[in-house]
């Protein structure tokens, strides 16, 4: 691991996710790259979330290693040990309002310290974008991790055109009477099938004081200060909606394509060793399902998970429940303690009697292990950006039933530009549910959306290999920023 004096003079990154499942996850796959690249890592998660890790992965699994140590600041709300996603708009708030000063601190610690190398750069979550300041401080460059999609942040970027066209705050009826399906083709970078009901849903309000409206406009154009804009997708994958983000941000503050992660980290990060084996998961993972995926047909189950914040009512979830019963297919469902809003999940006995020896629930589980098991033949997904590039680089087809934020533009991206998803529809029925799982297992729709997601994750493969653009665009980002030793003014 090399002596201690090695150590003292290494680069020293600190990074900073924001405190939620979808943002850890990439952020420590970068974490794990650089420690491979020469840094000394300092990984801050909230405080809650070390106390969620601890509890799901045991009372060691933060101890850290040398040159990886894991820190802690206070997110600002109130103390809690709830096993569950916090409220976003709260944690939004309550991080832009009230981390600054607890990462100033942090910061001032770890370069009085002894034992660790000083402070040379910060990476922080864009959605944490206070990292900016303390990072300018301190004299060091800054990156910004964009943890979404390109088209997803162009989707918000888009806000302030809304906004002066009149067409937010909406009027309450707009919500309901079809107003959503207008198309809207005229957005820089985004797909021209684009309808108002395919950008970030933040923006569907009647207030024209909308707390997530403002902060998205906010932390999209405050990008425009780091040094380095860190994006985990591939250029071939998203070409028109990077370029757009390149004509609207300065390109002081370069663009870095280096994902998808998951493909990158495999590239850079020894397998089975003990920095691959520190892990992100805020809930403990069931990894026997993956042995119940064993014995299944190569392409025959269809694999259920909503992510880490979708919550729905448990009668949409008996929805979901009878259409995968009726549509006579093996599963693998996901099912998070947290899944049901304000109550526990509750399944009919006819529909465990009915999917007898042909279904697993479990709670949580290693996704990205599960969506290359040659036995999972289609992604049931709430179409979060992580699941979105794991089932890509599986090879795996989807169908997407969005739930807030930019998810609704990746599933329309999935649909219509990239060939490889089909949407069930926001209101869930079983009839529904059953005709689009057959149609994708077994019908005409079904072959070519699965030949569209092997070629992306060909595609996938080919930028993350040495040679490739994402493995390029990381050798860029090292070198002409975490190493550079700071931005002039």
């Amino acid at each position: 691991m090399g002596s201690a004096a090695d150590d003292a003079v290494k680069p020293h990154a600190v990074l900073v996710p924001m405190p939620a499942q979808g943002h850890v996850t990439p952020m420590l796959k970068l974490g794990k790259i650089l420690h491979c690249r020469g840094f000394h890592v300092t990984f801050v998660n909230s405080e809650f979330n070390h106390r969620r890790l601890l509890r799901s992965r045991g009372a060691h699994a933060l101890d850290g290693l040398p040159g990886f140590r894991f820190a802690t600041i206070p997110d600002g709300l109130p103390p809690s040990d709830k096993d569950a996603t916090q409220d976003v708009p709260s944690l939004c708030r309550s991080t832009e309002e009230s981390c600054l000063p607890h990462l100033r601190a942090l910061l001032a610690e770890l370069n009085a310290s002894p034992d660790v190398p000083p402070v040379t750069c910060v990476v922080g979550d864009d959605v944490m974008c206070f990292t900016l300041d303390a990072a300018r401080e301190i004299g060091v460059p800054c990156a910004l991790f964009w943890t979404a999609s390109a088209c997803g942040y162009m989707g918000y970027r888009y806000y302030r055109t809304f906004i002066d066209q009149g067409i937010f705050p909406f009027k309450e009826e707009q919500l309901t009477n079809g107003f959503l399906d207008t198309p809207v083709d005229s957005a820089p970078g985004l797909s021209k099938h684009m309808r108002l009901k395919d950008f970030p849903n933040f923006f569907r309000s009647t207030d024209p004081n909308e707390f997530m409206v403002h902060f998205a406009i906010r932390i999209a154009e405050k990008i425009a200060g780091a040094d380095a804009v860190i994006l985990n997708t591939f250029d071939e994958l998203e070409r028109g909606a990077l370029d757009a983000m390149r004509a609207v941000i300065p390109p002081s503050a370069s663009i870095h394509t280096v994902g998808p992660l998951p493909l990158v980290a495999e590239q850079v990060v020894p397998r089975g060793g003990e920095l691959d084996a520190l892990g992100s998961n805020l809930w403990k993972e069931d990894v026997s399902c993956l042995a119940w995926l064993e014995g299944r047909r190569p392409g025959s189950v269809v694999f259920v998970n909503y992510g880490s914040v979708t919550v729905m009512t448990n009668a949409e979830l008996v929805e979901f429940a009878w259409g995968l019963a009726n549509s006579g297919h093996d599963f693998l469902w996901i099912i998070r303690p947290d899944l049901v809003t304000g109550d526990d999940a509750v399944l009919p006995p006819e529909f465990v009697e009915a999917t007898k020896g042909r279904g697993l629930l479990a709670s949580w589980c290693p996704q990205d292990a599960v969506l290359r098991h040659e036995a999972v033949g289609v992604f049931l997904t709430h179409c979060g950006w992580n699941s979105t590039l794991e089932s890509l680089c599986g090879g795996v087809p989807m169908l997407c039933w969005p739930f807030f934020a930019e998810q609704q533009t990746n599933c329309r991206y999935k649909c219509v530009e990239w060939g490889v998803g089909m949407e069930i529809g926001h209101d869930v029925r079983r009839e529904a549910v059953e005709e689009k799982i057959r149609e994708a297992m077994g019908g005409e729709k079904g072959k070519e959306i699965r030949r569209r997601a092997l070629e992306w994750r060909d595609a996938a493969e080919r930028a993350a290999r040495p040679g490739g653009s994402s493995y390029a665009n990381l050798d860029k980002l090292v070198a002409n920023v975490l190493l550079s030793g700071g931005k002039s003014t």
